[in-house]
């Protein structure tokens, strides 16, 4: 074993320790993440149903931002981690520079489709004009800031490569604690300030991930010493950026479906009315206290598996790989008992009116159930992309969401009636895990399993 293998922990450490280690400081940004998700849209919900109505139908634009950051970072992550495995250290390099080059591109895309495409996207929606001037508003300033939260993500999966994710916990903790402090000062008008309503969620969002970002660059120069980023002389290398989309494209396509599912649930609620809307925005800002912790755990996961490839070691890629599917499952099955059990609370958290909570409760109980299952399968779905077979995941994820989601939730709305929409999710997550299990056999009979001969 050679000194440099030694020196990494990735490589040497006890999985327990080695998954802990890395992942929970992960989780406890993503919570943190969490959390000022659901303050920000309790503090607008405050406003009116209108203004939380707004804020949800703008998030498919957030969703998709994030989905094509964090696909990029998943192929930033896979391959630099793989590198590093492989002591190919000037091949590392490479990657975090060009993946810092094609997060900045990323990002101004963004700013200007979505500074210029609000409000045609509001339109397309809604017809009530208090709606698109509030949603309006909030996507044309988070978009225009757009490169902050692709760079940011790109940051913390340089860190997450190598191992520093308590340096991610850092920078989001104090992204997410600026943008919970200034949310109020700026919605009311606070302290003196302008009252800004929706806009002053929006502001308060991007200052927050404009210090996040900042902090990240300069931790990952001062502190993450095995990569270097100095963009001095860069030029862009076309084999590195497509090795990097390689693996990455199959993870954005796979999240960006999210987005799409999402507006199409949307568009399926407005047909019964804009409260159901409103009330499968909470679920998502709800259920992101349930699956963050997952998505911090698949942050310490992917490079573990992803160094381990590398160096030859498949004993500890099954070893964590077994070890992850038990914490999710877990962590789940505690989400699946508070939503069966104090939906009501959850609503009146948000201001829910009369209808809303009638809405709502059946909603997070039935919707809960698929929570069962799905903790396997997003396992699963980040193993796919550690192990270089991104496709597996976005298979899984196209299958689960457009196949079944959206063509379920449609019919049983037609058919039944708004309370059966919601049965579309358990129908999809037990699908999803068939799906995942004879896919998860082939990867480790094809890529695991020759490892060991």
């Amino acid at each position: 074993m050679s000194e440099q293998k030694q020196q990494n922990k990735m490589g040497v450490m006890p999985i327990p320790k080695l998954l802990i280690t890395m992942s929970l400081p992960m989780i406890l940004s993503m919570l943190v993440q969490a959390l000022y998700n659901v303050v920000d849209s309790i503090f607008v919900a405050k406003l009116n149903e209108a203004a939380l109505t707004a804020v949800s139908l703008a998030f498919p634009v957030q969703n998709l931002m994030i989905a094509i950051a964090v696909g990029t970072g998943v192929g930033i992550n896979a391959l630099l981690s793989r590198y590093l495995g492989e002591h190919h250290f000037d091949n590392a390099n490479d990657v975090a520079r060009n993946g810092i080059f094609i997060s900045i591109i990323s990002g101004l895309v963004f700013t200007v489709i979505g500074v210029s495409g609000a409000g045609t996207f509001f339109r397309a929606q809604t017809s009530d004009p208090e709606i698109i001037r509030y949603g309006t508003q909030y996507m044309q300033i988070v978009t225009f800031f757009a490169i902050a939260i692709f760079m940011q993500i790109a940051g913390e999966r340089l860190m997450q490569s190598t191992g520093k994710t308590f340096y991610n916990m850092v920078t989001q903790g104090l992204g997410a604690i600026i943008n919970i402090i200034l949310d109020p000062i700026l919605i009311f008008g606070l302290f003196g300030l302008p009252r800004l309503e929706v806009a002053g969620a929006a502001i308060a969002t991007v200052i927050g991930q404009v210090v996040a970002v900042s902090l990240s660059l300069y931790l990952n120069c001062k502190k993450n010493t095995e990569i270097n980023i100095n963009m001095r002389h860069f030029r862009p290398c076309g084999k590195t950026i497509k090795a990097i989309y390689e693996i990455g494209v199959p993870s954005i396509i796979m999240q960006s479906i999210g987005s799409f599912m999402t507006f199409g649930m949307n568009n399926i609620l407005l047909m019964f009315s804009s409260t159901a809307a409103a009330v499968f925005g909470v679920y998502f800002k709800l259920q992101s206290f349930v699956f963050m912790p997952i998505f911090g755990l698949n942050n310490g996961l992917i490079p573990i598996i992803a160094y381990n490839y590398g160096a030859k070691e498949p004993k500890r890629i099954t070893h964590v790989i077994r070890l992850s599917i038990y914490i999710a499952t877990g962590i789940m099955l505690v989400g699946f008992v508070l939503f069966q059990t104090i939906p009501a609370t959850f609503m009146a958290m948000f201001d829910a009116s009369d209808h809303m909570m009638e809405i709502g409760v059946p909603a997070l109980r039935i919707i809960s159930l698929s929570f069962l299952f799905a903790g396997y399968s997003i396992i699963c779905s980040s193993v796919y992309q550690a192990l270089g077979n991104g496709v597996y995941s976005l298979i899984v994820s196209a299958a689960r969401q457009l196949f079944i989601i959206l063509p379920a939730a449609y019919i049983f709305g037609k058919l039944f009636g708004l309370r059966m929409v919601w049965w579309a999710f358990p129908l999809a997550e037990i699908i999803s895990v068939i799906l995942c299990t004879i896919l998860l056999r082939k990867i480790y009979l094809h890529t695991v399993k020759p490892l060991m001969e």
